[in-house]
């Protein structure tokens, strides 16, 4: 069982990287984002910047988190500082 939920969180990492600009990787950014916020891995206001930039494939949600002096943690553990 424990094997399954670290290559689901190892599949979840990937997604949560997907490159910018990609068609849906805004929305595949949040979901997997709203993986990692269920298992208490990431706030709530970090995820709330997921969700507004998961339209907009483009927009890098990193820096809007750093912006709003939200996510340290999250922002360390994907390595944006």
């Amino acid at each position: 069982m424990a094997g399954e939920a670290e290559l689901e969180a190892a599949e979840q990492w990937e997604l949560v990287n997907t490159p910018l600009g990609e068609k849906w990787s805004g929305r595949t950014r949040y979901a997997a984002a709203m993986f990692f916020y269920k298992r208490g891995e990431m706030s709530a206001e970090t995820l709330e910047v997921y969700r507004i930039c998961a339209r907009l494939d483009s927009e890098n949600p990193l820096p809007i988190i750093r912006d709003r002096d939200v996510g340290k943690n999250w922002l360390k553990r994907i390595g944006f500082e």
